[in-house]
């Protein structure tokens, strides 16, 4: 348990907890972009688009996607074994605390989603 009793421990360990949501949100973008380059490349190009190479951005894609997934999921766990180290005088009065970690089992949630959709469009 901290003997800080300074909130500002709890608020540097959100500001850490939200850079890892904004790195998460980068993965699962840069995932997706990744993974439609292939379907633009096929469009644009349908000759030069062989099936491996389709094949490799779909999966690298995916892969980024999950990572997004995991590296919200692993903050979030992060961050409330944190909290339990806090005393509280540490929790300011009132404070919503728990907004980042919904925020960011909501983005892990939506990144699963996302690439059961690519699974499912993939066909």
């Amino acid at each position: 348990m901290s003997d800080l009793k300074d909130p500002r421990v709890l608020f540097a360990a959100e500001r850490t907890l939200l850079a890892w949501n904004r790195t998460s949100l980068s993965f699962i973008a840069f995932g997706f972009l990744i993974e439609r380059a292939g379907l633009l490349l096929h469009v644009l190009a349908p000759e030069r688009a062989a099936g491996l190479n389709a094949m490799l951005g779909f999966w690298i894609g995916v892969l980024f996607i999950l990572l997004g997934a995991f590296a919200a999921i692993w903050s979030s766990r992060q961050f409330r074994a944190l909290l339990r180290t806090l005393s509280p005088a540490e929790f300011p009065a009132g404070y919503g605390f728990r907004w980042g970690l919904a925020v960011n089992m909501v983005v892990a949630f939506l990144g699963l989603v996302l690439v059961g959709a690519l699974f499912i469009g993939r066909g």
